[in-house]
């Protein structure tokens, strides 16, 4: 089921522009899948889906045409041109992406397996990333503060 439901968000994301998990859900349903809105976003984090920039200027989900190699470039990249700041409290990593970009934001991050981060959560435009120590927190929050551009 798994891989079918996989091969139809493929299909989905070709065929439309795509710019929320909720039309991508809304989809899917309409297809007749029976699905949650936390199964359409570990999906998207499953496929490495990323939001780009359409021709349009409208965010959409695309898969990502970049080697693994270059997942620290993309995710600096789609970092820098998403997140509008970053803050911590304790051992967790707050930051705040433009509308729509969490979940993006949030598998890229994922993919450069960022030392000291337990784990993390991503809503549409809020990450949660849970690091083992404060200091290592406050050390992740500074590095990445770096990155955001004009904001």
């Amino acid at each position: 089921m798994k891989a079918r439901r996989h091969s139809k968000i493929l299909e989905l994301i070709n065929e439309h522009q795509i710019d929320t998990q909720e039309e991508l859900l809304r989809r899917l349903r309409a297809d007749g899948f029976d699905v949650t809105q936390a199964t359409v976003s570990r999906d998207i984090k499953e496929l490495r889906l990323v939001k780009t920039l359409s021709s349009d200027g409208k965010y959409r989900y695309a898969t990502s045409k970049e080697p693994a190699r270059d997942a620290p470039s993309k995710f600096y990249s789609l970092f820098s041109d998403s997140a509008v700041g970053v803050d911590y409290a304790g051992n967790i990593v707050v930051i705040k992406c433009l509308t729509g970009m969490g979940q993006g934001v949030c598998a890229a991050l994922d993919s450069i397996h960022w030392e000291n981060v337990v784990g993390t959560i991503a809503g549409d435009d809020t990450i949660l990333a849970l690091c083992r120590t404060e200091e290592q927190a406050a050390k992740m929050a500074a590095e990445l503060k770096k990155f955001i551009i004009g904001r």
